[in-house]
């Protein structure tokens, strides 16, 4: 006889993870999360270098572009007379205006301090039709307010022009001035044989400031250069390492600078001068020269643009300062020369003055632009 507690069933053990199996699932899980974490965070890292590079690559090229078209078109009109070139140009807008002078020259390069970022000033007609000298037939008095010239063929009015002496001297020099008519007199309206910049109210007659010319005046022989509407440019890199444009207005007289490119950290330039009479390019250097004769010797100008990515890198990807190769057999005076790339050349681009430059990635890009107008005209 069965006893009567023995058709009681046993409930069923209940199975599930132990405190240790939930432990290790969960360290794994962790494990897992950190893999991908790292995986994405490195992949997002490698993205954003390739992305700060083409951003890099971009604003160096653009800029070195910007600086080429400028350069291959400098000394238009202003080196047509290859005699005037060095000479000393005064200019000053409006009676109450400041006088200013520049060089006669189609590019003008200050060189930087110490590895420094230099500036390059190009000067170039704007006309849109041709620029040629004009010879001056007559004296011209110090207060005259017109020019007697040979031909006034592709003068107009508003014209920005430079009067060149015949012989140049400490007391006379080039000045600038502009084509401003007065039509109520025969002598200042322009016309074939001459020239007038008289003074008025009108923005471009404000050029004509008698004191910006030679007390001696403009003897005949002396000749006029057409620049048009007159560009003056100067490429530089400002305090934010953007690559910057100073130019001043024909129209005003007044500097305006504009932010060109960002993240261009240097900007360097050299004269390509025939020492001989070949013209061949034999040496670079920044030694601007000194008169007309040294001015006609400078056939290229050599440049380079160094751009850096925006990306900081927590590693130190530069370990030293990016380099401009300039050939094996390149003489360039005032540099140091190092050797690289094999039997090549190379100066160091100076970048240490930046913060944490090592953590940055740069590119170099360089040119060597022919200053054909000086090429023609010789």
């Amino acid at each position: 006889m069965k006893h009567p507690h023995s058709a009681i069933a046993m409930p069923a053990r209940q199975s599930g993870f132990t405190l240790i199996e939930l432990m290790i699932g969960v360290v794994l899980g962790m494990l897992t999360v950190l893999v991908i974490t790292q995986v994405t965070v490195q992949a997002e890292s490698r993205k954003r270098t390739v992305s700060m590079g083409s951003d890099a690559q971009i604003n160096g090229s653009l800029s070195l572009f910007a600086l080429q078209r400028d350069l291959q078109m400098a000394g238009y009109g202003a080196a047509a007379a290859p005699g005037a070139l060095g000479c000393t140009v005064t200019g000053q807008y409006d009676a109450s205006g400041e006088p200013f002078s520049f060089t006669l020259a189609p590019v003008v390069i200050s060189d930087g301090v110490d590895g420094a970022p230099d500036s390059i000033t190009v000067l170039q007609a704007r006309k849109q039709s041709f620029s040629v000298p004009i010879p001056i037939t007559e004296n011209h008095t110090q207060t005259g307010n017109y020019f007697v010239v040979d031909s006034s063929l592709g003068v107009a009015v508003n014209d920005v022009m430079i009067a060149v002496p015949k012989a140049q001297s400490g007391t006379t020099q080039c000045a600038l001035f502009n084509v401003a008519a007065d039509t109520s007199a025969s002598n200042t309206t322009l016309s074939a044989s001459r020239i007038p910049h008289v003074t008025g109210s009108s923005d471009y007659a404000k050029w004509n400031q008698s004191n910006v010319f030679p007390t001696a005046g403009y003897e005949s022989g002396s000749y006029l250069l057409n620049l048009g509407n007159m560009a003056q440019q100067t490429y530089s890199v400002d305090a934010n390492q953007n690559l910057t444009l100073t130019a001043r207005s024909a129209a005003n007289g007044l500097q305006a600078s504009f932010e060109l490119y960002p993240q261009i950290v240097n900007l360097q330039a050299l004269y390509g001068k025939d020492t001989g009479t070949d013209g061949v390019v034999d040496v670079y250097n920044t030694t601007a020269p000194t008169n007309s004769a040294e001015w006609g010797k400078v056939l290229t100008i050599r440049l380079v643009v160094v751009a850096r990515s925006n990306q900081y890198e927590k590693e130190e990807v530069t370990p030293s300062a990016p380099q401009w190769d300039v050939g094996a057999s390149v003489t360039v005076e005032g540099e140091t020369l190092t050797d690289c790339h094999g039997s090549s050349q190379c100066i160091a681009l100076k970048v240490d003055g930046l913060t944490d430059w090592k953590h940055y990635r740069y590119k170099v890009y360089e040119t060597i632009v022919p200053l054909r107008n000086v090429l023609w005209n010789s």
